[in-house]
Parts: structure tokens; C-alpha cells; sequence
């Protein structure tokens, strides 16, 4: 029998894009829209592996019965794993892996796009040009070159964006607790505290994952630091920002811009259409009413160069379970 795999969370293109790399596989798939969580885990019945997203839930009880289903493995097809409980799934003897890098040119190209927007007020600009208002009050930006960008987390993604934000003639100072001096000195970044980082950037853009440690990392405090007018970009995790703090920092103009990919309780909303309902998030109703704030829908990720490396790795990741061979791309 063919190896079976239930997906959650899925949306058409995840279904094009896997079926379409499963051809020399031959895996048996179970797509289902909704998001993994202890109400629908009932659906892991009878599968040999599971396959999440960013906003499913594997917590310790979801594991627990997925195990008791006699599931064998969960893949992520995502590089963050804050949504699972390893302790469990190492309890259950359930192997978690990832797709660590599917496309890092998507997010860090995509984090330019929120600066550049952001920065010369493209969607304004484009609201007025198409109601015939031509006028320039208000669209006022400023010039990137020679301004300071603060890089939290200098992983694949920010490497790539630091190479782009090089290129415009910015000054670059980055915060990692693992920093790679090499490239520092290759791409002339300064690595400093994080106080620093805050005082001195006129751009903060977070590229680190979302731990116990990084959890709301922008807060009141961290915000109270950072210059008047900062622009905030995150195509990190939600979390990594508290909202309310933020919006304090937006209303008090110590936040000048604020372009986000993720939201905190983005799991409601994110990947779905609610065109023809009243948002009641009442924090997210916030955020979208400020004209300084860009909020895109998780997908800086999302180009058809990612989704096939993100089934391609996921593919290969679980080829390499059944196969007994080691598990590069294991979560510990």
C-alpha cells in the first residue's frame, strides 16, 4: 500500500503544487482545508504521516492522539516550529522535520517590497492616481541610502536582505546570538547589542525565530528605545511583536511605519477570505485602520519558486523516513 499523508491547512495551491512533485514518489495524499487542531485530529485516523503548516496546531494532546492513531511522522511544510510541542512528539516517538529554506530570496525580496512601499506610500499613491487625484501632498518619503538598517536574526533570509539593503547604500547593524563574523566582514555589518540596534536604526527588520526567549522581543521597552519615526518590519512570527505595544508606538508617532507579514493571532484570518465579514479582531481592526501600516497575509514566502522547493523538501524529507536514512531536516 502507498504511503499516506494527510495535509490541514491546505489551500489550492498546495494541492497543485504537491501533486504535481508527488509524480516520481508515488505517495497517496489527503488533503483537508482545515486547520490541524485536538477538534479535527480524528482525520489522522488511518495515515502514515501528517503535514502542517504555520497555523496548525500540534500540541501535546493533538500528538498524543495522532500517536494513538499510529501516526509516524510529522512534517512541517514551514522552517518555524513554534507551533509544535517536540517534547511530545519525542515522548510519542513521532520524528518532526521541516523545510528549513525554501525560498529566502521570497522573503527577504518581499521584505524590500514593505520598505519600498511603506517608505514612497505606494498603495496611497495608487488609491489616489486611480480616482484621479494626482496630487503629491502627503506621499513625502525619504532616501534609503546612507540611512541605518537594524537586522535582528541573521539567518538565510536576512543575509539575502542585508546583500539587497547593501546594494540602495544603507549602513547595516545587525543582533544574533550566534553571529557569523565572516560574512559581517565580507558585507561590512556591524553586529551590536540590541540597545544599540534600537537607538541607532531607522528601518528594524526581525529575521529571528520565535522562541520562550524572542516572544514579544518588541515591546514597550524595546520600542521606548528606538528612534522617533522607526520604521517596523516583521516577516518573522507574529509573536515576535507585542501588538498592543505596537499600536501605542504607532499612536504616539514613535513608530513612523509598521509593515507586517504575520500577526500574533493572525490563524483566525490568515490564508482565508473574509471579504464579506466584519472583522471583530478588534486589535487587527486597529492595526489596518493606520494609513502608516502595510499588513499582507503571510506570503512572503509565496512564489511558485518556494512552493516547489517546500514540496520538494517536504517530499524528500519523508521519502527519507521510510527509507531509514538520516533525517537532515529533523527538529529536535
Amino acid at each position: 500500500m502507498a504511503f499516506t499523508i494527510a495535509f490541514f491547512g491546505t489551500q489550492p495551491y498546495d494541492e497543485t503544487s504537491f501533486n504535481e512533485r508527488n509524480k516520481p514518489f508515488g505517495f497517496e495524499f489527503k488533503f483537508f482545508k482545515g486547520h490541524l487542531n485536538k477538534n479535527n485530529v480524528i482525520l489522522t485516523q488511518g495515515v502514515d504521516a501528517v503535514c502542517i503548516f504555520v497555523n496548525d496546531t500540534a500540541d501535546a494532546e493533538v500528538i498524543r492522539i495522532m500517536a494513538g492513531n499510529k501516526v509516524k511522522l510529522l512534517a512541517l511544510r514551514c522552517a518555524g516550529f513554534n507551533n509544535v510541542d517536540l517534547a511530545a512528539a519525542a515522548k510519542y516517538n513521532i520524528p518532526v522535520v521541516r523545510v528549513p529554506a525554501y525560498s529566502p530570496y521570497a522573503v527577504a525580496e518581499h521584505t524590500v517590497a514593505l520598505m519600498l512601499s511603506l517608505n514612497r506610500k505606494i498603495p496611497r499613491a495608487v488609491w489616489r492616481t486611480r480616482d484621479g487625484n494626482f496630487s503629491l501632498n502627503g506621499l513625502l518619503g525619504f532616501d534609503m541610502h546612507g540611512k541605518t538598517a537594524g537586522i535582528i536574526g541573521t539567518g538565510k533570509i536576512a543575509k539575502i536582505l542585508i546583500q539587497i539593503l547593501r546594494g540602495f547604500g544603507m549602513n547595516i547593524l545587525a543582533y544574533d546570538i550566534y553571529p557569523d563574523h565572516n560574512f559581517a566582514r565580507q558585507h561590512q555589518v556591524v553586529y551590536t547589542t540590541l540597545d544599540e540596534l534600537y537607538k541607532a536604526s531607522d528601518i528594524i527588520s526581525l529575521h529571528c525565530p520565535l522562541t520562550e526567549d524572542t516572544k514579544y522581543l518588541i515591546n514597550d521597552y524595546s520600542i521606548s528605545k528606538m528612534k522617533d519615526g522607526v520604521m517596523l518590519i516583521n516577516t518573522g512570527r507574529g509573536q515576535l511583536i507585542h501588538t498592543t505595544a505596537l499600536i501605542e508606538g504607532l499612536k504616539s508617532k514613535k513608530i513612523g511605519y509598521a509593515g507586517l507579514d504575520v500577526y500574533e493571532e493572525e490563524s483566525e484570518y490568515f490564508y482565508e477570505d473574509k471579504s464579506d465579514r466584519i472583522i471583530d479582531d478588534d486589535i487587527l481592526a486597529r492595526l489596518l485602520s493606520f494609513n502608516n501600516v502595510i499588513v499582507t497575509s503571510h506570503q512572503a514566502f509565496f512564489t511558485k519558486e518556494a512552493l516547489e522547493n517546500i514540496a520538494d523538501t517536504t517530499l524528500n524529507n519523508i521519502k527519507d523516513f521510510i527509507n531509514n536514512k538520516p533525517l537532515t531536516n529533523e527538529v529536535k
